[in-house]
């Protein structure tokens, strides 16, 4: 068994991998060493591990997976299934790298596009060849909503709902309206853009508000919920061979 660790900036999501099947997903706030003791108790077969993570991550908890486990932490020297164009690797985000890998090993003979739609809007592009070409990040829904509230002097913070229609008839629904629709429409735009460069393209989606999004767009997209843990997934793979 592998396990998977991805810590993002308020949470951390554990996969538990046996060869390339995801069996069990924890999510909890913080990565402890008493979290490591219980889970090499429950999962004993654990041998493998890689973490991904944003910011630093204690000491301590480095010294104890790497005195019970073969560790990989993820950087940007760590060797990948893909060829990386990015220009600037090291400020590419460890979970937009993840995708397009888990993307190619998905579906190795065609051009996708990866979006991720969580506190940002990533996009991000691999060709045919396994080639990762780059993308673009944009402001998520809940961003959207924050800026609106902060940047000016009487708007209300809005919470995402299942608004639909495209006139608001007060302030908070105009909100909804210009914030969903904006959003929805600046995505099919994209991938209409990105289907002009790569014949043929698949688009395939993730994240927290990947379901929202991808009901309410025009274009034909398939959602992955967790691509992110089966790109890292398949970069341990890759570098245990």
């Amino acid at each position: 068994m592998k396990l998977v660790l991805d810590i993002g900036n308020t949470q951390v999501k554990a996969g538990f991998f046996e060869n390339k099947k995801l069996v069990e997903v924890i999510v909890f706030p913080e990565l402890s060493v008493e979290w490591i003791e219980s889970t090499k108790i429950k999962h004993p077969g654990i041998s493998n591990i890689i973490l991904s993570s944003v910011g630093k991550v204690s000491a301590k908890v480095i010294e104890i997976l790497k005195n019970n486990f073969h560790l990989i932490e993820l950087s940007e020297t760590t060797a990948i299934p893909i060829n990386n164009l990015y220009k600037s690797p090291d400020t590419l985000g460890k979970d937009r790298l993840a995708g397009v890998i888990a993307a190619h090993s998905l579906y190795p003979e065609e051009n996708i596009l990866v979006i991720d739609a969580g506190t940002c809007i990533t996009f991000d592009m691999v060709s045919i060849k396994g080639e990762y070409k780059g993308g673009s990040i944009s402001p998520g829904f809940l961003m959207r909503f924050k800026s609106l509230h902060t940047f000016t002097a009487k708007l209300p913070l809005v919470s995402l709902t299942n608004y639909s229609e495209l006139i608001g008839t007060d302030t908070e629904t105009s909100i909804l309206s210009g914030v969903i629709n904006g959003l929805c429409a600046e995505t099919d735009a994209i991938i209409d853009k990105y289907k002009g460069l790569y014949k043929p393209l698949r688009t395939i989606i993730c994240g927290g508000d990947a379901k929202f999004l991808a009901d309410r767009l025009k274009n034909s997209i398939f959602a992955v919920p967790e691509l992110v843990l089966i790109g890292l997934n398949e970069i341990l793979d890759y570098n245990e061979q």
